[in-house]
């Protein structure tokens, strides 16, 4: 209720306030976590995404991305505020520390990871977004990281670069994550991506 505009517009009634006038709604944004596969297999997507989520940043509170490979590192810091994206990329590339054996993804040591050391970045305003295509080269998926992660969270959504048919054969695992997910989706143009961050935000 806006106390103010319902007696100022009482006054026109002899002050009585038989027009109650309302407060629109206040949208709160979102903070984003981001935990990006930036492996051989997706990087061009991976790119791609990071450069559409920063974009759009305007649309959260707070973004705090993640990259990982077989180990996780925190890339926040190389996309900051008037960063060159190109540049960016490239410095993410020579410098974060996201390979740890043998360069092939292991997404249950890195959702191990964020789960032993990053959880107090989560809270209930936090959407995290997991960009990947669950490929776990027949490695541990380690769901229960993945539901710490999600349970610490107002919400947990997967996009996937590949094609919805080729989910969960060879070694995908994505039907073990999707439990978790509050949705899983299929992005794989420019459109999708703008359309799942508007839905997101």
């Amino acid at each position: 209720l806006d106390m103010r505009r319902t007696m100022r517009a009482a006054l026109s009634a002899g002050g009585v306030p038989v027009d109650p006038r309302f407060r629109r709604p206040h949208r709160s944004k979102p903070d984003l976590v981001l935990l990006c596969d930036v492996s051989g297999s997706v990087a061009t997507f991976a790119r791609f995404t990071l450069q559409i989520v920063y974009a759009l940043a305007a649309q959260f509170t707070r973004v705090q991305s993640f990259a990982f490979v077989d180990a996780l590192d925190e890339v926040t810091g190389y996309f900051g505020p008037g960063s060159d994206f190109a540049s960016a990329v490239r410095r993410m590339g020579d410098e974060a520390r996201v390979v740890y054996f043998d360069g092939h993804s292991d997404y249950g040591r890195a959702f191990g990871r964020f789960a032993a050391e990053h959880l107090g970045r989560l809270g209930p305003r936090t959407t995290v977004i997991v960009t990947g295509d669950a490929r776990t080269n027949y490695r541990d998926p380690n769901p229960a990281a993945l539901d710490i992660i999600a349970r610490n969270s107002r919400a947990l959504f997967w996009l996937n670069p590949e094609r919805r048919g080729a989910w969960d054969s060879g070694d995908s695992v994505l039907e073990v994550y999707r439990p978790m997910c509050d949705g899983v989706y299929e992005v794989r143009t420019l459109r999708q991506l703008a359309a799942f961050v508007e839905q997101a935000a």
